[in-house]
């Protein structure tokens, strides 16, 4: 069976490398290849140190690659040039590979029998709109799956921007005037919304009543006329859904605006895909529970095969300084106690030599901590900013989650709060209001899994050093849903203080 030539050839390979490897390289091997003999979906959680160096992609190329049968690999593009460049040589000149291999947006021919590497946006585009680039029943392996949903949401979003404004224009000649009047309506009432740190705005009442007497005017009054221009169509569509996500994001400066539409709830739509061809999806933590029972249930996943690789506690294991007695990060204490605790750990570091990352979430306090920082550490402090090797990093979670591949690991990761989505985003005020409609555990379903995927996803580079994550939000210690924080970052040796044992001699001094 391919289990068994998976199982030998990955073994005597990782063998030949020297290295210490991932445990549990064979176990995913054989789970893989499996997937593809039989033609059944499977999920399998990682863990977020691997995810981190990507060590676990040998073992889904390895049966990708000895499968005789076509199949497809799904993975971003810098990914894909990656392992190109590394693991599937070393693979080739390993083993006796002679399945041809390929990268693109589409099925190469009837007649491929191999490899094809593609993009999510590509093959989401594909199933999404019941397309033909790729063929159906084609394995198909989704890496980085933690971030499916979000892929998902993007190309499920219809936008309509200045040029569409000029489209629907030109459709409509002899309305052009009125068409320019309703924008520059819909543009004052928007802008009358006060400003906030995340530059978009859920579409109200006063603005969905101007998008409502746009379409009915455009297509019951004038229906001698062209029709829409086909993303007016979508975007009416998509507005029309009660379960629907609307919003803006403006330009001040330039009192320009852009008009966003999307599903709130993707499971529906993306249920009929999966069963169009067996799926694999590997990402570093998907969920707590082995199932990913939420994770499945968000985007529409059935009864499937499913495994989570648990954390090696002798190479994965973090030093977790979590003091207690801290003001929660809600009260107007926490500012001047998160720069204590700041100071009192860069002092037990004075001579250290790696890198120090301090993330906060809340816009304008990482402004601020940022400066104050500055002006006591001088130019090691950078705000979002590749700092010097032994320098300090503020940064938000966006940043931080783009930029951890292309910085040395830290050794010693400050978190300020923990990454919750604030409701005072108006894309997370109106998921939530979606789930209150369908009278769900918003924070359950939503808040807390998004969190604790993040969070795992951040701290996986100190993993590799052994280092010290420093979490200073004490509804850890406080909220019911502390344990399932502390699950998440296990293994990890907790202490409430700042132990001198985690520290070079030298450098506690």
């Amino acid at each position: 069976m391919i289990e068994a030539e998976v199982h030998q050839r990955l073994r005597a390979f990782l063998r030949d490398q020297g290295q210490r490897p991932w445990p549990h390289h064979l176990t995913m091997a054989r789970l893989v290849a499996r997937a593809l003999r039989l033609g059944r979906s499977a999920l399998i959680q990682t863990g977020g140190a691997s995810a981190y160096d990507g060590s676990y992609r040998l073992s889904y190329l390895t049966p990708a690659l000895l499968w005789p049968e076509p199949a497809i690999v799904v993975l971003p593009q810098p990914l894909q040039s990656q392992i190109l460049r590394q693991a599937i040589p070393s693979l080739q000149q390993a083993m006796p590979l002679i399945k041809p291999i390929q990268v693109g947006d589409r099925w190469p021919g009837g007649d491929f029998r191999g490899l094809l590497l593609t993009s999510p946006q590509a093959w989401l585009r594909d199933r999404l709109t019941q397309q033909t680039a790729f063929p159906n029943h084609l394995p198909t392996l989704i890496d980085r799956a933690d971030d499916l949903e979000s892929w998902v949401q993007t190309e499920l979003t219809v936008s309509l921007r200045a040029s569409d404004w000029e489209h629907l224009m030109l459709a409509y000649p002899s309305q052009s005037g009125w068409i320019r009047d309703l924008r520059v309506r819909l543009t004052h009432a928007l802008f009358q919304h006060p400003i906030n740190p995340y530059n978009c705005y859920l579409i109200g009442e006063p603005e969905q009543a101007l998008l409502i007497e746009l379409y009915q005017t455009l297509l019951n009054g004038y229906a001698q006329e062209p029709i829409l221009p086909i993303t007016w169509q979508r975007f009416w569509q998509r507005f029309r859904s009660p379960e629907r996500l609307a919003w803006s994001r403006l330009n001040r400066e330039r009192g320009s605006i852009e008009l966003h539409c999307s599903p709130a709830d993707i499971s529906a739509t993306l249920s009929p895909i999966w069963t169009q061809q067996p799926v694999v999806l590997m990402g570093a933590a998907l969920g707590l529970d082995d199932k990913a029972s939420v994770y499945r249930a968000r985007l529409g996943l059935s009864d499937m095969t499913c495994l989570k690789f648990a954390p090696d506690r002798h190479h994965d294991m973090i030093q977790l300084y979590l003091p207690d007695r801290l003001p929660m990060p809600n009260t107007s204490h926490f500012q001047v106690a998160l720069l204590q605790q700041i100071r009192a750990l860069l002092g037990a570091r004075a001579g250290a030599t790696e890198l120090t990352v301090v993330i906060i979430g809340d816009v304008p306090l990482k402004a601020q901590v940022g400066a104050i920082l500055a002006a006591e550490y001088g130019s090691r402090v950078q705000v979002e900013k590749a700092p010097p090797t032994s320098g300090i990093l503020i940064t938000g979670w966006d940043f931080w989650q783009q930029q951890q591949s292309q910085l040395c690991p830290p050794g010693l990761l400050i978190i300020a709060t923990l990454p919750i989505p604030s409701l005072e985003n108006p894309l997370v005020a109106g998921r939530v209001a979606a789930h209150k409609r369908r009278r769900q555990d918003w924070f359950k379903l939503y808040l807390l899994p998004e969190a604790l995927s993040q969070l795992q996803r951040a701290i996986a580079p100190v993993r590799t050093r052994q280092g010290i994550v420093a979490l200073l939000d004490n509804r850890v210690n406080h909220r019911s849903y502390g344990a399932q924080v502390l699950m998440a970052l296990s293994p990890a040796a907790r202490s409430s203080y700042i132990d001198m044992e985690w520290l070079p001699a030298e450098e506690a001094l």
